[in-house]
């Protein structure tokens, strides 16, 4: 009798053992259904592509939001240096895990709040010359995320704007000093520009004070085009930097389709749609039981090239048709 009151127990235990490691581990350790953290650089109404994405991406898991997982926003509404203390909150929180959105700066106030809740970041750089992580393949540590190579397409960029502009003297790029990527964008466009024998000056904007004070100097110059280089400040303030550049008539490329979306002329760059999808799958993983240090880092594989017809018209700008016609998307 003993020996099969023993059996029955063990059996017990096993079913029990057995549903909960059906359960994602972030789940027990909340107690309840997990909860995922986003931080974010801008707002919420700036952002409906990302979370939508992102829910994409946790529903890849099985994880819906308000089902079976909760999300806990944290928005910086465009001021950077409220990000360390909104990462605490969710750390304060004991979120399962924090999602950041807007590039380089939220990936950083959330690694730097945490050794131990997970991490997942999209960033448009390189994360090892950051500091998020220790290589693409073993991130080691407790982050890891999407990258979209974006500093590394510039002189593509450079090379498409020249197609749209083919007779500028004199192209301006702008780059935030500040960047940890930002040598490596000079060097690339600066071999890009003299392999084509096109004349660059590049110009420094380190913050919102400096972004006009650069377009007065590219107006000054009588630059035919714009590159604005990627980064996440410019992503910040793509609003601004679209209206400066209709404003003076500057024919622009940027990295990215929002750019486009808010006026901008042309963007070329990986789909930040399908990154935060990667990102939300990632971090289903990781209320699964997956640890971010043995998950690498992704790379886009596909890039689109979006061109709004409007804008040009606006800025008196004819644009090929053929050119029009490689384009992933047109807006008119």
């Amino acid at each position: 009798m003993t020996v099969l009151r023993l059996r029955r127990r063990d059996f017990f235990f096993l079913l029990l053992a057995g549903a909960f490691a059906a359960q994602p581990f972030a789940a027990l350790a909340q107690g309840k259904m997990p909860v995922v953290g986003l931080l974010g650089t801008s707002s919420a109404d700036e952002s409906t592509n990302i979370t939508k994405a992102l829910r994409d991406g946790l529903g890849e898991s099985g994880f819906v939001e308000g089902q079976n997982m909760t999300i806990e926003y944290r928005w910086a509404h465009g001021n950077d240096d409220r990000l360390p203390a909104l990462a605490d909150e969710l750390v304060k929180r004991k979120v399962a895990l924090i999602v950041t959105s807007g590039g380089e700066p939220a990936a950083l106030a959330a690694k730097a709040a945490t050794k131990t809740i997970p991490v997942v970041f999209v960033v448009n750089g390189n994360p090892i010359t950051i500091g998020l992580v220790d290589s693409l393949s073993k991130p080691g540590g407790n982050a890891t995320g999407m990258s979209l190579i974006a500093p590394m397409l510039d002189a593509k960029r450079l090379e498409i704007l020249r197609e749209m502009v083919p007779n500028a003297p004199l192209i301006a790029a702008m780059v935030n000093p500040d960047y940890a990527d930002t040598d490596y964008q000079v060097g690339n466009l600066e071999t890009a520009a003299t392999e084509r024998k096109q004349k660059l000056d590049v110009l420094n904007v380190q913050n919102e004070r400096s972004l006009e004070a650069a377009f007065a100097k590219v107006v000054d110059e009588k630059a035919g085009a714009l590159l604005v280089a990627s980064d996440p400040l410019f992503n910040r303030l793509h609003k601004q930097v679209v209206e400066f550049a209709t404003r003076d008539r500057i024919p622009a490329i940027y990295e990215s389709r929002e750019f486009v979306a808010a006026g901008g002329l042309a963007s070329y760059g990986a789909s930040i749609a399908a990154a935060y999808r990667g990102a939300g799958a990632y971090a289903g993983r990781i209320l699964k039981g997956a640890k971010p240090a043995d998950l690498p880092i992704q790379l886009p594989t596909t890039f689109e090239l979006v061109v709004n017809l409007k804008a040009a018209k606006a800025i008196g700008l004819e644009i090929a048709p053929t050119f029009t016609a490689r384009a992933d998307e047109v807006i008119e």
